[in-house]
């Protein structure tokens, strides 16, 4: 058992609850995010979101609304994301998954499907995201596994790069760590948990928090990459911090490394706690 608790900062209203004769899902989104311009429904490209409901629409008959937890930029991947959607559909809940993956293109799959507790909301219910960011630290770039890692082709100090992600560690305002013009209500979060090991050439950073700024997650990714290549002095993070300077920090890591493992609710924490 963890020494926090997971729990949702969200006040209940309206949107907890389906309408009248409906009844909410829940399902858990994996995608490999190569081909799409995010997971949010958009006019200038394909999206994840707009698959899912137009595979629930051919499904159910009528329109469908997903609610994603989050949102994820162009070229980014989730292995667990989670989504809800109000329905009068007669279909059995764990079935709801087989029958989508027959629709869905193969770079996206529903791994579970499930009536949702009452008072459930994807994304205002969720106390927590895993996030990981991969780096292949090869001399020459793998062919295999290029879409799920940035290439680093210099030697990275992962002794360093794990020194340097404790001064993440609690709750702090982390407004440096923001991309220019996102609009939120605070910029303080809590980060739980931190992660960077290497296997082979693989370095992975990991990372648990009950919130993330826009590209924030891709940004401490680039700090910790400069900071391990020796291109950045360590302490970056923590001046940071301090300063809430964004030069303080390093590039914007690429899109293709980062994967949203996993969205935490409420009683999740022996699950957190597996990723690290």
């Amino acid at each position: 058992m963890a020494e926090w608790t997971l729990r949702a900062k969200h006040r209940p209203c309206a949107a907890d609850h389906p309408p009248e004769g409906q009844r909410r899902f829940r399902l858990t989104v994996e995608y490999d995010g190569t081909a799409y311009c995010g997971w949010q429904r958009q006019i200038n490209g394909p999206s994840v979101q707009a698959h899912l409901e137009d595979a629930l629409a051919r499904l159910t008959h009528a329109p469908v609304t997903v609610i994603g937890s989050s949102r994820t930029d162009a070229g980014v991947h989730a292995l667990g994301l989670c989504a809800h959607f109000d329905s009068a559909t007669r279909i059995p809940p764990e079935k709801l998954a087989f029958a989508l993956n027959t629709m869905l293109p193969a770079d996206i799959r529903i791994r579970e499907s499930a009536l949702a507790p009452q008072g459930f909301h994807a994304r205002y219910s969720a106390c927590a995201k895993v996030y990981r960011y991969a780096f292949d630290n090869a001399r020459q770039a793998h062919a295999v596994g290029r879409l799920y890692a940035a290439h680093v082709p210099v030697p990275m100090d992962e002794a360093r790069m794990r020194e340097e992600a404790k001064a993440l560690l609690g709750t702090h305002d982390f407004c440096a760590f923001a991309a220019s013009g996102s609009v939120v209500k605070t910029t303080v979060r809590t980060i739980y948990r931190v992660r960077v090991e290497r296997m082979g050439d693989a370095v992975t950073f990991s990372v648990l928090g009950d919130g993330f700024l826009y590209n924030m997650v891709r940004i401490i990714a680039g700090t910790l990459m400069e900071v391990g290549t020796g291109k950045r002095a360590p302490g970056a993070i923590a001046r940071a911090i301090e300063t809430g300077n964004r030069l303080e920090l390093g590039q914007t890591a690429p899109a293709q490394g980062l994967t949203l493992c996993a969205v935490l609710y409420e009683g999740d924490e022996a699950r957190a706690l597996s990723y690290f």
